[in-house]
């Protein structure tokens, strides 16, 4: 059984990033998100597993901000764009490598993907010269940051494009960085097999950029996970060992 609960520390270290430049967001904001009427029945199914309440208010995402959503989707965008509310921005980021590979069609730069959701905006950039529209409070990455150590991102030059992240957040911005738990130690010999990454290296990618690391939540752990079997395996498929890092740009 996963476990949910979120360090009392790490929110506290949070709240107060948060609240340096920003008012908290309310509960009943997240709330009013997750009753959004034009939320499908699918990602209403998906809710139980990937915990989108407590996970928003750790994050604790406030009104007016400029997010931006890595191998974007539409479950988190729409969330996004509900709790920033019409004054803030969810930009929807397209790596181009990784739509080649996915085979999918890249949306138009500064289209609007989501209907019903104005302040979604699509934006595409080649991984390593990553680059916004404008500077983000936010930039999530979720299940996808071991990829970019994949040959099929090229292979991504991974610190260029952590020091392009840093530089696309705005002063005291986060960059949040949710992935598939590997052993110990394994550094990263199981991106391109299980489709994991040892935790500790994302740590220590994140501190050559610049970050330092303000927090984390247990929400997605999953004791039962052996982080030895694939990733789509059936008896852990849709419920992984996930750790979630907050890492800040000074």
């Amino acid at each position: 059984m996963m476990r949910r609960h979120i360090g009392i520390a790490a929110t506290a270290v949070l709240l107060i990033a948060a609240s340096a430049s920003a008012t908290p967001p309310v509960e009943a904001q997240i709330t009013a998100a997750l009753a959004d009427p034009s939320r499908s029945d699918a990602d209403r199914a998906l809710d139980q597993a990937r915990h989108p309440a407590e996970l928003l208010s750790f994050l604790h995402i406030r009104r007016g901000a400029t997010v931006a959503d890595i191998w974007p989707g539409d479950y988190w965008d729409r969330l996004f764009a509900d709790v920033v509310g019409p004054a803030g921005t969810v930009y929807a980021v397209h790596l181009v490598e990784g739509d080649k590979d996915d085979k999918i069609a890249t949306p138009a730069p500064g289209s609007m993907p989501m209907p019903g959701h104005a302040n979604v905006i699509a934006a595409v950039t080649p991984t390593n010269i990553f680059s916004l529209p404008t500077k983000a409070d936010l930039i999530w990455i979720r299940q996808n940051y071991h990829d970019l150590y994949d040959p099929f991102m090229g292979p991504a030059d991974v610190p260029a494009f952590n020091r392009a992240v840093f530089a696309a957040l705005k002063p005291g911005g986060r960059f949040v960085v949710i992935d598939h738990v590997a052993p110990e130690g394994s550094k990263l010999a199981a991106t391109n097999t299980t489709h994991r990454i040892d935790p500790d290296v994302v740590k220590a990618d994140m501190a050559a950029a610049g970050f330092r690391f303000v927090g984390e939540s247990d929400v997605l752990h999953n004791p039962a996970d052996p982080h030895t079997v694939r990733v789509f395996d059936p008896s852990v498929k849709g419920h992984t060992d996930q750790f979630v890092y907050v890492f800040q740009r000074p």
